[in-house]
């Protein structure tokens, strides 16, 4: 093999090398490498590999100058060296380069190429004119060790149902939690893949990965929820969402799938005088596709409820939208318990607001209920005592 010192080399960024990593751990399986041009036509007209549906070609075509007179350069046979960040990440032989349509390759993603579109935006920035195929080598890549956690959980609760559910948690609130223990009572085992996205306006992966595991270890029951990171990357976007998703969780050893009615990748459609869906697009993939209700708080109901079974009308409906939940949160500001769990909430403001308040114990003395003793408190405690003063209800 040429020493790496001397290939050429390509440079990709964290979205592409995750891509590549996923197809290396058998992720994204019937996919098993990055496709040429034939192969690519193939897939862009039937929609299917090897009799299984796959959205849109797997391919490479980085940005860049550079890049593009690498690609223009190169022979079959070749071999380069695939840069990520500036370090080694793969090598390659170059099988073929070819050229792509950029507002093609935008389409197959997101079925648009409006160029007012976010995904669209951000995936035409970072793909070039050139694609290139050909067998690759992870370099120091670190062994995915998920599927095994996942099969020893299986193995200690002997499921014989594994669901998953794919979810920001941005941040954790009230809906998701409905959902999670909906779909916990018709599996054994539930895998939830808690996205890592790159784009901004985010709460950090830690925060929401602390606040989830609050959830599942105080109120669920115990060896029955699996949590796994799960790179976000621009392959999980647009309206192919959801059979992307039903294949990275087949691969991963679950036999259903969950979504939640206003995923946005469920578009329904009018064909052959029936109501269908992107589900009713999925061949060969074996999974079982179930769609979740969708929850709102209801003032007359008092309580949370299914869309499908309230009697009253949206005037008295509360939506859970995170982005206005995570809004209050950025702003510092405490959301109701009917929004979200207090003890979560009380956790992603102590973390996003760290030693906010001068004087903590002068606040907690002078505006709580205390039993006279000189105790340190936390900003966390401080927001929780405050969420009881919120809920009391004598002078309201």
């Amino acid at each position: 093999m040429t020493s790496s010192r001397k290939n050429k080399t390509l440079f990709i960024d964290k979205e592409a090398a995750s891509a590549l990593e996923l197809v290396k751990d058998g992720l994204l399986f019937p996919v098993t490498g990055l496709m040429g041009e034939k192969q690519s036509k193939e897939v862009l007209e039937s929609g299917l590999i090897n009799g299984q549906t796959f959205p849109f070609p797997f391919i490479l075509a980085p940005s860049g100058k550079t890049n593009e007179e690498v690609l223009k350069s190169l022979k079959k046979g070749e071999e380069i060296t695939i840069l990520c960040e500036k370090m080694p990440f793969a090598t390659l032989i170059v099988d073929e380069v070819f050229k792509i349509n950029a507002k093609d390759r935008t389409k197959q993603i997101y079925g648009t190429h409006d160029e007012t579109h976010p995904g669209v935006i951000a995936t035409t920035k970072r793909l070039g004119s050139y694609a290139i195929s050909g067998e690759y080598t992870l370099l120091n890549g670190s062994s995915n060790k998920n599927k095994e956690r996942i099969a020893e959980f299986k193995n200690i609760i002997h499921a014989k149902h594994t669901s998953s559910l794919f979810m920001a948690a941005n941040p954790l609130h009230r809906a998701h939690e409905r959902l999670i223990r909906q779909t916990l009572d018709t599996t054994d085992l539930l895998v939830i893949f808690l996205l890592k996205p790159y784009n901004s306006g985010n709460l950090d992966y830690e925060i929401r990965k602390e606040a989830l595991d609050f959830f599942i270890t105080n109120f669920l029951p115990k060896n029955r929820v699996v949590v796994i990171p799960l790179i976000n990357s621009y392959i999980f976007a647009g309206y192919n969402e959801i059979i992307i998703d039903a294949i990275v969780a087949k691969n991963y050893g679950c036999d259903r799938l969950t979504i939640g009615r206003n995923h946005a990748g469920l578009g329904m459609f009018y064909d052959c005088n029936s109501n269908k869906s992107i589900i009713d697009k999925v061949i060969g993939i074996h999974i079982e596709i179930q769609i979740a209700s969708e929850y709102v708080y209801c003032d007359q109901c008092t309580t949370l409820v299914s869309k499908n079974t309230c009697p009253h009308g949206q005037h008295h409906q509360i939506s859970y939208h995170a982005d206005s939940i995570l809004e209050l949160l950025e702003m510092g500001i405490l959301p109701p318990a009917v929004l979200m769990r207090k003890e979560i909430s009380a956790f992603v403001l102590s973390k996003l607001f760290p030693n906010r308040f001068k004087n903590i114990d002068k606040l907690y003395y002078d505006l709580l209920p205390v039993e006279g003793l000189i105790e340190e408190h936390t900003e966390k405690d401080f927001y929780l005592e405050l969420m009881k003063l919120y809920q009391t209800t004598s002078l309201t």
